[in-house]
């Protein structure tokens, strides 16, 4: 399917899935798959809201990011501003922003939180730590990028509806993959993009899908991800291990060689570091249609 574009596949839906089920058509050969049902059993599936999180948490300052390009000056995971919860979400509900909160320990700091879920028996060894938060007004989005620890992802969507695209690995060199970092070129636009000025992305073959409350998006390891909020909402994302050793390699070397480095490289030279770093995105990916 054609959209705007690009080739993206309606990614499979489900209702339901067996463990074996899960594992066999779409942990072992690595392809998404939407679980409409999964966690019906879970108190979430029917309390979480945006006017439940603000009744529990509306006391809490959160830190809030908006969708300014990378700089020198701000990293990807320093935040823009703050703002408490209950003042948050009432701007969430009332117009379009583009402040949202993400990788936010909520459950830590709300812990009644914490029994409105519990660990999926699917079949992926799950990382038991308390899960992160992610907040969105309507229209705001996420840039494309892949989670440098190569985990197996089950994305949770509560309240309205959220838009993935996503892709494979396998086409990373399409989508003007920024050197030494984990994001593509930050002025695409996935949902209406550029070909004249990006044309490899015409080549990438990924997917697409819309959450609506309580559905479940498996993405596989290492596969680029790009969200946007249809309407305000949050989520909630579990990760499992790597399955194989040269992903957790892969993961390794993001964490411990390449984030330094980047990092190193910033205090060094600062924002012509950055600037160097998207030309060469385009440079290294539009060789491919040449």
């Amino acid at each position: 399917m054609k959209y705007g574009g690009l080739q993206l596949a309606e990614i499979p839906s489900v209702k339901r899935i067996s463990k074996e089920e899960f594992v066999k058509n779409y942990v072992q050969p690595q392809k998404p798959v939407v679980i409409e049902n999964l966690i019906e059993d879970w108190p979430a599936f029917e309390k979480w809201n945006l006017d439940y999180i603000k009744e529990l948490a509306g006391e809490k300052v959160v830190p809030l990011y908006d969708d300014r390009p990378i700089t020198s000056e701000y990293k990807f995971n320093e935040p823009h501003a703050e703002m408490k919860m209950a003042d948050y979400i009432d701007l969430l509900k009332s117009k379009p922003t583009n402040y949202r909160i993400f990788l936010y320990h909520l459950m830590k700091e709300v812990p009644a939180l914490q029994k409105d879920f519990k660990f999926p028996d699917i079949g992926l060894r799950m990382i038991k730590q308390l899960p992160m938060l992610f907040f969105g007004g309507r229209n705001s989005k996420v840039f494309m990028h892949y989670d440098i620890d190569f985990a197996n992802i089950l994305h949770f969507h509560f309240h309205g509806k959220k838009q993935c695209i996503i892709y494979p690995p396998s086409e990373s060199k399409y989508l003007y993959k920024v050197p030494h970092a984990l994001i593509s070129r930050e002025d695409i636009d996935f949902r209406s993009p550029d070909l004249e000025k990006f044309p490899a992305l015409k080549k990438a073959k990924g997917y697409v899908t819309e959450l609506n409350h309580g559905e479940t998006l498996y993405m596989p390891e290492g596969y680029w991800h790009q969200m946007t909020y249809l309407t305000a909402g949050f989520s909630m994302s579990l990760r499992a291990t790597p399955r194989t050793f040269l992903n957790l390699s892969k993961a390794v070397y993001n964490l411990v060689i390449m984030r330094n480095f980047d990092n190193y490289m910033r205090k060094l030279r600062g924002q012509k570091w950055i600037d160097y770093k998207n030309r060469k995105a385009i440079e290294n990916t539009n060789k491919l249609v040449r």
